[in-house]
């Protein structure tokens, strides 16, 4: 028997429910997920319940939860705050939407002005896709070119122009490999792959071709947890301003989380554009576009037809009053003093007990992150770019995360963990004693002889 076949017999002997709901929903909607990211083998588990750091599943089992809904929950499940502002707008206009401006709309956008020195303007989004979608339509129109530059390994959403190169299975630069089925020859065809955290190569190609490349967008920490080289940041930004090309730094997993101001805050580096979500809209779907005020304008309605007319913007949940009172609710709770410190040092107690938990049971691990979001590698070192995250020991990853299941600490297999307002000492407790387990068990897993 092998380590992936005894975990997954004990997870579904634990969870029969999960079982035939899914099953259930793989009759209605393929892969039985309305998003392939929501999928893990050899199927989800089904939520009913989630109250502050805990979640309830359908089977009756309770988990500390570590992936809050990808990162999103700051404040964790059912926060006072969020419910008291969901219930304001109700109460106050007696709807959800308007399809109109709210007043909502200005107060949100005051408060990340405030701590996104970068952003001059801003636009709502539904969602950090459809940000990075309009941040790169933004930049392109404004250099009048149409090819991208993006960095292997870098996930920018679920659209054809960032499909790319994204998974740190297909990482090595120079490669520009389709991540979907589906995309037009062009899309890959006018792409450039970068290399992360790796200058030399970066400048060799964006001097060669810099003329043709019309955007350079990365996530300052891939995959929200490996820290860009702060000389490498900063060169990148030098170099791009220094071509006139657009800087779109895709802080939707890292804003609000890194820091308030998010990793350009951290790093001191202002790039042209940002594009925000997750954390700012409370758990509600939200996505912000903001930056340079020439860029942003560009999308303006009152643009002249001399000036190209207004590059196209639209949907009609922009700015939903309902997102935006929860993302007010959220920054305010975090802005209350002493609030952020907090949250980043349970983040670093929960780092420093996992790897001497993996340590005491004889397993090279190393944890990687900056802020309120952190993952684990069972590796010697921590990963610095897509390759080296790639070769890490990624199937004992999901296994650690499936016996961790088992014991009451939940976040999908083989992602990254993030805390909330809502973690405390007694959720930390419970879950190193969990981590300790897992790794136990996946010691007791690997020493097993498997079958031939």
């Amino acid at each position: 028997m092998s380590v992936a076949d005894g975990f997954t017999e004990q997870y579904e002997a634990r969870t029969p429910e999960s079982r035939r709901l899914y099953e259930e929903r793989s009759r209605q909607t393929p892969g039985g997920v309305h998003a392939n990211i929501k999928y893990y083998a050899p199927y989800p588990l089904t939520f009913a319940e989630g109250r502050g750091a805990h979640l309830h599943d359908v089977d009756g089992h309770r988990y500390v939860d570590y992936l809050l809904a990808f990162g999103a929950l700051v404040l964790g499940h059912g926060h006072p705050a969020l419910h008291q502002a969901i219930a304001g707008v109700w109460e106050r206009s007696g709807t959800v939407v308007f399809g109109a401006p709210s007043s909502e709309e200005g107060l949100l956008a005051e408060r990340i002005q405030s701590l996104y020195p970068s952003i001059e303007r801003l636009r709502y989004t539904n969602s950090g896709l459809e940000a990075t979608m309009l941040a790169l339509r933004l930049a392109l129109a404004y250099t009048g070119r149409s090819k991208v530059a993006k960095f292997a390994g870098h996930y920018h959403g679920a659209h054809d122009r960032v499909l790319v190169s994204s998974e740190p299975a297909n990482p090595r630069a120079g490669e520009t490999i389709a991540s979907s089925y589906g995309l037009p020859p062009f899309v890959v065809e006018h792409t450039f792959v970068l290399p992360f955290n790796d200058w030399a190569p970066c400048d060799a190609l964006l001097r060669e071709h810099g003329p043709e490349i019309g955007a350079v967008i990365l996530e300052p920490l891939l995959g929200g947890v490996v820290p860009a080289d702060p000389a490498f940041l900063r060169q990148l930004r030098g170099f791009t301003r220094e071509l006139g090309i657009p800087l779109i730094f895709d802080e939707v997993k890292t804003g609000f989380r890194v820091a308030l101001g998010g990793a350009q805050g951290w790093y001191q580096v202002a790039p042209d554009l940002t594009c925000l979500g997750k954390v700012i809209g409370g758990g509600l779907p939200i996505g912000v576009v903001g930056g340079r005020r020439d860029l942003i304008d560009l999308c303006s309605p009152l643009r002249s037809p001399k000036e190209g007319g207004p590059v196209f913007h639209s949907g009609t949940f922009n700015a939903n009053p309902l997102a935006l009172s929860a993302g007010l609710a959220t920054v305010g709770v975090l802005e209350e003093p002493g609030v952020f410190p907090a949250l980043v040092a349970h983040a670093d107690r929960l780092r420093a007990g996992l790897e001497q938990a993996g340590a005491a049971c004889g397993f090279q691990v190393r944890t990687a992150g900056i802020g309120t979001v952190f993952d684990l590698f069972f590796a010697e070192e921590a990963p610095k770019d897509a390759p080296a995250w790639a070769g890490t020991a990624l199937e004992r990853r999901r296994a650690f995360d499936f016996f961790a299941m088992a014991r009451g600490v939940f976040t999908k297999p083989q992602h990254r963990l993030s805390v909330s307002t809502a973690h405390d000492d007694a959720t930390a407790r419970k879950s190193l004693e969990a981590w300790a387990g897992a790794f136990s068990d996946l010691g007791r897993a690997l020493a097993r002889p498997t079958a031939s």
